[in-house]
């Protein structure tokens, strides 16, 4: 059994621990303006993951924003759409860009962030693409789009990070319309009842505001 002057060193080690962590984390914050819990730990578990690889050249972290990797400088670099698409890429990923001798430029997600997944309605706004979900709206790629022939008004499954806010949403999957329109047949005797009642459910709602948009072509 330890003796008490051992528990006591421990208990110091620990306290020293604490306190560097706090002052990595306020510093991480001032460098980078990071304000976001979730998303500054994963700054953090991404600038201390350097596992080997057998490319080699200059190696750059960073978190992923929705369409770049930012470094810890807030320098961006364009991460290639069809990768993050393909690879469903939530905002806030910690990343590395492997740049060889050669020029390429190698993505790899290293620090994934936690994520939750959610509905919503695909609609087109200001010339670009964008999911409507929860009474907000989220940008999405374009090659997502494109990756799964998803048109206007189509109900989709996305990707958003569980904590903290995000501008950006991952296509998940597109939802067949043989069952998006069965659930909107299921919801109509609900909707009489709201409207005779004079409120409508928020996808209601929702599916209204977007059949009054008219559709747009896709546009690269």
């Amino acid at each position: 059994m330890a003796d008490e002057s051992t528990l006591t060193h421990i208990q110091e080690l620990l306290g020293s621990a604490e306190s560097s962590l706090r002052t990595a984390s306020a510093l991480l914050r001032e460098l980078t303006g990071v304000s976001d819990i979730s998303k500054e730990r994963h700054m953090i578990r991404a600038s201390r993951v350097s596992a080997p690889g057998s490319v080699s050249g200059k190696v750059v972290e960073g978190i992923f924003d929705g369409q770049n990797m930012v470094d810890s400088g807030g320098q961006t670099y364009p991460v290639p759409a069809n990768y993050a698409s393909k690879s469903k890429l939530v905002e806030g990923d910690g990343m590395k860009l492997t740049i060889t001798d050669e020029g390429k430029f190698i993505y790899k997600q290293i620090a994934p962030i936690d994520r939750r997944t959610t509905k919503g309605v695909l609609i087109q706004e200001d010339g670009q693409y964008k999911v409507l979900s929860e009474g907000k709206t989220f940008r999405v790629l374009l090659a997502s789009v494109t990756f799964y022939r998803a048109e206007v008004g189509d109900q989709v499954t996305v990707l958003l990070p569980s904590a903290g806010e995000a501008n950006w949403a991952a296509v998940e999957a597109v939802i067949p319309k043989q069952l998006a329109e069965a659930a909107a047949r299921a919801s109509l005797g609900t909707e009489s009842a709201e409207e005779e009642d004079g409120e409508l459910s928020p996808v209601v709602a929702e599916a209204k505001e977007v059949a009054k948009k008219p559709r747009k072509k896709k546009t690269e």
